[in-house]
């Protein structure tokens, strides 16, 4: 470890991984309970004047709106993070992504105000994807630094996989929520004021992160660097290579969870008329297997390398969606389980060691920026548009199979991405100063 370094204690560790644990769910859970509720709420509260699929695609369209904000949010908390403090930024984040979310809750439909309903609701979005956008890399960053200068370097994936439970935690209680609001609520007052209420209990989650998150110290490796003046211009200038192979390597993991996640619902409950909590379902025993197979899978990473597993994990996706399909459309509820629940498990072996692995190709002193810049431009290219293009790929072709090959080109890419990116785990990340640019093809670092 480079000299000045403080020594982070082991309850001070473990402080930061569970601040940044909780504060994830808790922005993931306000980002899915949108999803959930654009493909089985929002076309009757919000878009009621249009037909069903337009409906659809409207309610998609609006979710996709979060995304276009997600680069900006990644800028301007990824800037803030490298010149700030991490800590800092990702207080903000959490504000603005559970505000919005509260706010939506508080939201009259098209019933009561008209054409103002669905603009204030992409406003809402848009505030949502703002805060999401600098969360990921801010919480990353701080928990692998924190991990370093504790001297955990060979557990930093299994330690920074914290963060990306985050992602399962949230998705499991924004479905359970809806779940069981449509569950034990008529139809016809869950889609009057139900749907309202998993939204209006985000204040309170935002209350509980924000103590856990206010507790936590500053990482103890940007304490010692030093700061940019533009990181995201020099992120983009001397990490160009990284930024391109972090998009590369994320847009699979996207598109596959949001295809499987959000699009398959609407699917299921849509053209194949089948009963709404059977994608529920599908996606809750999904979640709940990643919270195996993530920490699994980053532990793994800490032993063969982050390439390896990444690789297994696009191959997994690729190859199942060739199997899922054909079985979604089957119409069997255990078929539909089984399609969705492999296909989510399966994102999440890429999903496991991504955090480690993306972190350790930036340098310290833009490590916030430049991570947050790739994580949220894969984001708009890849999770963005997956459910409105998996939807217009069906109706333009009539076949599911056209999802398929949708699904089967990101996960070429993940491949050819990640084999690029080389193996980082031996890097060190108290270095600043130098890039930190992937190796030629084949070559290990």
């Amino acid at each position: 470890m480079a000299g000045g370094l403080a020594t982070v204690n082991r309850r001070s560790l473990r402080r930061v991984l569970f601040s940044s644990f909780a504060g994830t769910s808790i922005e993931w859970y306000d980002f899915f309970l949108f999803g959930s509720a654009a493909a089985l709420v929002f076309p009757h509260v919000f878009f009621p004047e249009s037909d069903p699929a337009t409906g659809t695609l409207l309610s998609f369209a609006t979710y996709a709106v979060a995304f276009l904000a997600r680069p900006l949010g990644g800028v301007l908390f990824g800037r803030m993070g490298d010149v700030v403090g991490r800590k800092a930024a990702l207080v903000v984040t959490l504000l603005l992504t559970g505000g919005g979310t509260f706010l939506m809750g508080c939201l009259p439909g098209y019933d009561s105000i008209g054409v103002a309903a669905p603009l204030l609701l992409v406003l809402l979005r848009l505030v949502q994807g703002l805060g999401l956008g600098g969360e990921w890399g801010g919480a990353v960053t701080l928990s692998a630094e924190h991990v370093d200068a504790q001297g955990k370097q060979s557990r930093r994936g299994a330690l920074a996989s914290w963060v990306q439970l985050g992602v399962p935690v949230g998705n499991l209680a924004a479905v359970g929520a809806i779940t069981g609001s449509s569950v034990l609520l008529p139809e016809d007052a869950f889609l009057s004021w139900g749907w309202r209420l998993p939204f209006l209990v985000s204040a309170a989650l935002v209350v509980v992160g924000l103590w856990v998150r206010l507790s936590v110290a500053e990482s103890p490796l940007f304490d010692a660097t030093r700061r940019p003046r533009a990181p995201v211009t020099e992120a983009l200038r001397t990490h160009w290579r990284p930024i391109l192979l972090t998009v590369g390597m994320r847009i699979c993991s996207d598109v596959s969870y949001y295809v499987f996640a959000v699009f398959a619902l609407s699917y299921l409950a849509g053209p194949l008329g089948l009963p709404r909590n059977w994608g529920l379902y599908g996606v809750i025993i999904g979640s709940v297997l990643q919270l195996a197979v993530i920490p699994g899978s980053a532990a793994l990473s800490d032993r063969v390398g982050r390439r390896p597993v990444y690789i297994a994990g696009a191959v997994w996706v690729g190859v199942w969606a060739f199997v899922a399909w054909p079985l979604i459309d089957s119409g069997g509820l255990f078929a539909i389980l089984l399609a969705l629940a492999i296909g989510i498990a399966g994102q999440g072996v890429m999903y496991g060691p991504m955090a480690a692995y993306i972190a350790e190709l930036y340098d310290t002193r833009l490590r916030a920026s430049g991570a947050s810049f790739g994580y949220q431009i894969a984001a708009i290219v890849g999770g963005a548009p997956a459910p409105l293009l998996a939807q217009l790929l069906i109706d333009r072709f009539q076949t599911t199979a056209a999802v398929t090959a949708y699904v089967v080109a990101t996960a070429v890419l993940a491949c050819v991405s990640a084999w690029l990116a080389g193996e980082t785990r031996h890097r060190q990340l108290a270095t600043d100063g130098r890039p930190a640019p992937a190796p030629a093809l084949g070559k290990t670092r």
